[in-house]
Parts: C-alpha cells; sequence; structure tokens
C-alpha cells in the first residue's frame, strides 16, 4: 500500500498585499497537483487586479506591482469563484491540500469569497471536508526543539528541497510539496501508520498547542500580539470587531 507521502498530493499558495488576513488582497494563487513523487506536477495560476493599491513592502516580497496587474490580472469575484471550486475539486477527489501556514492563507481566501461572493470556503466546499497537511504546523511538532526559524525557505533547507522562485505562487506551492513529502519520509516510523484524515486532526490539536506556547512567549516578552490558536481555518470576526 502506497504511504500518504509518496501519493497524490496538492498544493496551494497565495501571495497577498499584506500579512492581515481580515483586510489584505490576494494578488496571486496558485494550485499544483502532482500524483506521485516522479510525476509531473499541474499547475493552474491566478492573478488578480485586487482594487486597492499593493504596498511597496509586498512588493518587494513578490515582485508584482500595480501597473502588471492592472494589465494583466482579473476582477477578484470571478477569481475567487474559480480558486474555490478547484479546491472543492481536491475535497471531492479525497486528496490531501498542501498548504503551508494554512490559517493565512485559506483564511485569506474564505474572506476574499465574503467580500466579493457573498460566500465562504466552508460554503464553496459544499460540506466537504478539506484535508489539509501544514508543513510548518508538521514540522514544528515532530521536531520541536530545533531552534531557528521555520519559513517555507528554511524548511527547504531543513529537508534538503531545492527551491527555485521563491514568493512566486507556484513555486512555493510545489516546495511546501515536496517538504511534505520529505517530512513524511523522515518521520516515516511515526507517521505511516496515520491517514491525512487522522493528521488533519491532529494538526489542528498540535496548531493549537503550538499557538498557547507562543502566547505565552509573547506575555513574558511583554509583547501583546493575539496569537489565534485555530486551525486550518480562523472563525470569521463578529462585524462589530
Amino acid at each position: 500500500m502506497v504511504c500518504w507521502y509518496e501519493g497524490p498530493l496538492a498544493a496551494f499558495d497565495t501571495e497577498t498585499t499584506g500579512v492581515d488576513v481580515e483586510s489584505d488582497r490576494i494578488v496571486s494563487a496558485a494550485l499544483v497537483v502532482q500524483d506521485s513523487p516522479t510525476s509531473l506536477p499541474r499547475g493552474t495560476r491566478w492573478l488578480v487586479n485586487p482594487g486597492v493599491p499593493i504596498p511597496e513592502a509586498a512588493t518587494r516580497v513578490h515582485g508584482l506591482t500595480d501597473e502588471h496587474v492592472r494589465m494583466n490580472g482579473r476582477w477578484p469575484a470571478p477569481v475567487m469563484e474559480e480558486i474555490a471550486r478547484a479546491l472543492a475539486e481536491q475535497a471531492r477527489a479525497g486528496r490531501p491540500l498542501v498548504v503551508m501556514n494554512a490559517p493565512f492563507d485559506l483564511t485569506l481566501l474564505d474572506r476574499e469569497l465574503r467580500r466579493h461572493r457573498a460566500s465562504s470556503l466552508t460554503l464553496a466546499l459544499q460540506r466537504r471536508p478539506m484535508t489539509v497537511l501544514d508543513p510548518r504546523v508538521l514540522d514544528k511538532h515532530l521536531d520541536r526543539y530545533r531552534k531557528g526559524r521555520r519559513t517555507l525557505t528554511d524548511l527547504c533547507a531543513q529537508y534538503g528541497i531545492e527551491q527555485e522562485g521563491a514568493h512566486e505562487a507556484a513555486a512555493d506551492a510545489k516546495a511546501a510539496l515536496d517538504v511534505v513529502r520529505a517530512i513524511g519520509r523522515r518521520y516515516a516510523a511515526r507517521l505511516d501508520r496515520l491517514s491525512p484524515a487522522e493528521l488533519h486532526s491532529l494538526q489542528a490539536v498540535w496548531h493549537a498547542a503550538q499557538a498557547r506556547g507562543l502566547q505565552a512567549w509573547f506575555s513574558r516578552n511583554g509583547s501583546e500580539e493575539a496569537v489565534d490558536p485555530a486551525w486550518p481555518l480562523r472563525p470569521e470576526l463578529p462585524a462589530a470587531a
């Protein structure tokens, strides 16, 4: 029987106007599907004109400018619907979805669907359970005492993955997918017996514990920054917020 990390996987990634899931916008997105570690990945890319200025800080990260997206990007509403349909197709196929730092990308997509389609990611999935694999959560749980940062670039270096075109959505999606396969192989003795659905449930618990630990660290250092324990999707804020 083929282990989940040697079988079909999909990966999703976005590039955005910033890091606030409640107010920032998706500028580009990509979905990469790969049937096995040796098969050719299939990718779908979306470029969005978000309708708001792209801050210079964001442009320095991903290279996308206001002029470029105005000339080549599409309006958000149809793009968000297409992305949601594509993710729903992965859920219907039972294909696990790799998302690096899933609460960011999936929550931002949910807010964009609410903003432009009067919908939500949950509605778009039509109650089909989505199985998510988050390399950041997996790595932090399986190698919890390793010091240093755990960005996608750091994880690629840690697991021997060649990262090409960092901060381009399709390239980052493929890199995250490769990292998850590498994590599966490295920790096969701990992961082989777990199905992707079981891992999905465990990651929600692991992420909540990681968030509590980070929140405690912030408190000890006098920071008021709040860490949301929800995974892989943050709940909608009350309207008053």
